[in-house]
């Protein structure tokens, strides 16, 4: 029942991602207190896309391995299940989102950095914290497709 290092490196980008969902929610940004809040913005919402299904990956990984060695049917069943509904968020919604939001944003920001990020939110947002919000997604593709395999 030891670790494999794919599950490890899971268990550390879901944390990560919860680190930088903190400290982006932490900064008193004007664009917070109206209409939507962070909600608004796609990289959030890409976060917490992310987030969840990293945390799907890491209970999936932690239900197989505590039903490793038994032979109970229910737990097979809810395991497949589990695994289910980790590829279909992967394939619906984490894998797609995510590509979309890198692409569009450096793309956009490479053309009129204005118009996606203007200087202004540096006032409020870290260079680090932006670089996590937008480009983590790129950074975790290679732990994505190895979560697809049984």
């Amino acid at each position: 029942m030891a670790l494999v290092p794919c599950q490890v490196l899971r268990a550390a980008i879901l944390l990560s991602y919860f680190s930088i969902l903190c400290n982006y929610k932490a900064i008193d940004m004007p664009a917070h207190q109206t209409y939507g809040g962070s909600w608004k913005f796609l990289t959030f919402i890409d976060l917490v896309i992310q987030a969840v299904f990293f945390g799907i990956c890491v209970l999936t990984d932690l239900s197989s391995l505590l039903t490793r060695g038994n032979d109970s049917q229910e737990q097979e069943r809810q395991l497949k299940k589990l695994i289910s509904l980790r590829d279909w968020m992967m394939a619906v919604l984490a894998f797609p989102v995510g590509v979309f939001v890198v692409t569009m944003f450096w793309s956009i920001y490479i053309y009129d950095r204005e118009l996606v990020y203007p200087k202004l939110l540096d006032n409020f947002i870290p260079a680090w914290l932006n670089h996590g919000m937008v480009s983590k997604v790129m950074q975790t593709l290679p732990c994505i497709n190895r979560s697809v395999q049984h």
